[in-house]
């Protein structure tokens, strides 16, 4: 199937982008700025955004083109929250984080709104559907916890699942109903036009090469050009590399692969994800599922490591959306891509400040589009006005199997695979 980087042009979301490509020139010649942050996803353009309406002067490089990783490659679901419950969350990092993460929807939302995004925004909520008996409890108490702290969730029978969602394979679940969806890829560029609409500098096509100290300032090099800034923020994430030592040894690079139909027929979209909510399991290799705005269905699911995009899990995906849906066995699949998100193995987003002045930020654990662009925010609010950081900067810690990673990842897989056929709880 090729490199999964290639695939970045064979999705729905490039194929059907209401907001044009940037097309940006790469850097020619030196600069300097307040700011230069590397990487234009969510985090890098959400940084640099909310900097650019502060007053500071902020330069983007980008190594391809906006929303080229995962911001661009990802299944457009909206979640507030992260993996761990509003309990353990706040034993972490205080009400403070429950807060951060419980809002990052909202974050999303307002930007859509306030920068008249043509991402094709939808609310309807994200249902998490318990994959069996034994998963049950475990979301109806993360449901509850949620509750307990103002949200007005939705516990759902297997009955109202079925009705919203049109499978009965599911035992019951909870409706949050903060999430919603976009067009990611959309949504990036928006991002990105809203940027340089503000006095943004944005240069595509320009990979940084190297970071070093200079004085009092950053000096970060490309292959035609220098910027040279009193702040940088490297916002690669899954897509870094030998930038910050160590920072990309921090994470887990798992790839997540996603398919869609063509458009459903009236009489089935009448049915299949008829209330037009997001969705995913409590598997720990969970499949995740949507609409899209013309009805096709959007079913994606992760578990492969490596650059190259597998046929197996391709397949594993189809032939896990025909068992849920047996009414779109004959619809076919118009578009498969993937791409590359990262795992924290505390669960939680890390920021780092690894020398004064030099900021990163990765780890979405599968909630990238919310907590990204809610990093992003605080983040410029933290440069620009001191505000104290959300998530508490953390050093960099090189996962200890990061050279065995492939290996170890692949045995993981084989393992979570076991206890998801066995019901357990992701």
């Amino acid at each position: 199937m090729g490199t999964s980087a290639a695939s970045f042009e064979r999705s729905l979301w490039f194929a059907q982008c209401e907001e044009p490509r940037l097309s940006a020139a790469p850097l020619a010649g030196d600069a300097e700025v307040d700011c230069c942050v590397v990487g234009a996803g969510f985090t890098g353009l959400s940084t640099a955004l909310h900097l650019a309406e502060a007053g500071r002067e902020v330069t983007v490089l980008e190594a391809e083109e906006v929303g080229f990783g995962a911001s661009g490659r990802n299944g457009g679901q909206v979640i507030p929250g992260l993996k761990d419950d509003p309990d353990q969350l706040e034993a972490k990092g205080g009400a403070a984080l429950v807060d951060f993460a419980g809002t990052a929807a909202d974050v999303v939302f307002d930007l859509v709104e306030r920068h008249a995004i043509r991402c094709q925004p939808e609310r309807n909520g994200w249902i998490q559907a318990a994959h069996s008996a034994r998963a049950l409890p475990a979301v109806q108490a993360r449901a509850r916890q949620w509750a307990a702290r103002g949200v007005a969730v939705e516990m759902l029978s297997p009955a109202d699942i079925e009705a919203r969602i049109g499978t009965g394979a599911y035992h019951g679940g909870w409706r949050d109903p903060r999430a919603g969806l976009v067009q990611p890829l959309a949504y990036v560029r928006g991002l990105a036009r809203a940027f340089v609409a503000a006095g943004g500098t944005l240069h595509e096509k320009t990979p940084v090469t190297a970071l070093r100290r200079a004085g009092d300032r950053w000096s970060v090099s490309t292959p035609a050009g220098t910027v040279s800034a009193r702040t940088v923020v490297v916002a690669t994430n899954a897509y870094g590399s030998g930038l910050v030592p160590g920072l990309a040894q921090s994470i887990l690079q798992v790839q997540s692969m996603v398919v869609a139909t063509a458009p459903l027929p009236p009489a089935l979209s009448a049915g299949v994800m008829a209330s037009r909510a997001c969705l995913s399991e409590t598997r720990k290799l969970a499949f995740y599922m949507r609409l899209s705005p013309d009805d096709r269905l959007v079913f994606g699911g992760r578990g492969a490591v490596g650059p190259d995009q597998k046929a197996a899990l391709g397949e594993a995906l189809v032939g896990g959306m025909r068992s849920l849906f047996p009414a779109v066995k004959d619809v076919p699949v118009d578009y498969v891509w993937s791409g590359h998100l990262a795992l924290t193995m505390d669960h939680l987003p890390h920021v780092h400040t690894p020398e004064p002045g030099l900021f990163a930020a990765q780890g979405y654990n599968g909630r990238g589009i919310a907590m990204a662009s809610a990093t992003g925010r605080a983040l410029a609010a933290h440069i620009a006005h001191g505000t104290p950081l959300p998530l508490v900067p953390i050093p960099i810690a090189p996962v200890a199997w990061h050279a065995m990673r492939r290996p170890v990842m692949n045995l993981g897989v084989r393992w979570y695979w076991a206890r998801d056929r066995l019901g357990f709880p992701g």
